[in-house]
């Protein structure tokens, strides 16, 4: 496993959850994290607090990633604070829950730009560096209901599939350049997105328990920190999908 002292890790929706969990994560490894958010200023000023409380070097960016100009911005402002981004995790996201044939084209245009989109604009900034150093790691978290069909609904699950095949086209593309992506594709966490946007109360795995958020991180850092794993898609639900 490699050494991540000393580089510089961007993770995107970093001001809860799973995004939150990862920059704490990639900070207690030796990282310098910039924590993106779009709107909850408070919890992402949090997370940075607690980074530093442990020693570690973090520093919030406000940035919509689903739009270009935004990605674009946020790139070239942490790179300008923190040094060459070599770590990309991807979790900006959105969940909201339609039935199948009640899903608008505005549900839909804002599933596929805020999970999917936004990991191509944010992608496609950092690559050329990563290409030029030789080094990189990227990470999309997708979702197990890309595999399953989940209880959100298909504009959801074609987002998340979308970043798995991003995943893979990535991987192919720039294996010889020592560049790995890979996702994740956690079902069942205990997030507020999982309890309190979708209304899940009780854990459906046979585990008898929802994930956590930290055992997704350490999921991705081994991910982050592995240089022989490339194009693949870990699957984090205790059991309830085997591939």
């Amino acid at each position: 496993m490699e050494s991540l002292e000393g580089r510089t890790a961007l993770v995107t929706g970093a001001s809860r959850g799973i995004g939150e969990a990862c920059a704490l994560a990639l900070a207690g490894a030796g990282c310098a994290v910039a924590v993106n958010y779009r709107e909850r200023e408070k919890e992402a000023e949090r997370v940075c607090g607690a980074i530093r409380a442990a020693g570690g070097q973090a520093l919030p960016f406000r940035a919509d990633v689903s739009r270009a100009a935004g990605a674009k911005a946020l790139v070239e402002g942490v790179q300008a604070a923190l040094g060459p981004i070599g770590i990309l995790i991807n979790n900006a996201g959105v969940a909201r829950k339609r039935a199948p044939l009640e899903i608008t084209e505005a549900d839909w245009d804002e599933a596929i730009t805020v999970n999917l989109t936004s990991a191509f604009l944010v992608s496609r900034e950092v690559l050329p560096g990563m290409r030029e150093r030789r080094w990189g790691r990227i990470v999309n978290v997708s979702s197990g209901a890309a595999y399953t069909g989940g209880a959100v609904g298909p504009h959801y699950v074609a987002s998340k599939a979308g970043m798995i095949g991003l995943s893979r086209a990535y991987a192919a593309a720039f294996v010889r350049e020592g560049i790995t992506v890979n996702a994740v594709a956690p079902v069942g966490i205990e997030t507020e997105m999982q309890t309190k946007d979708l209304g899940h109360t009780a854990p459906r795995a046979a585990i008898g328990r929802f994930g956590t958020s930290g055992e997704v991180a350490e999921a991705v850092l081994m991910l982050v920190r592995n240089g022989y794993i490339t194009g693949q898609t870990l699957l984090i639900n205790a059991g309830g999908y085997m591939t």
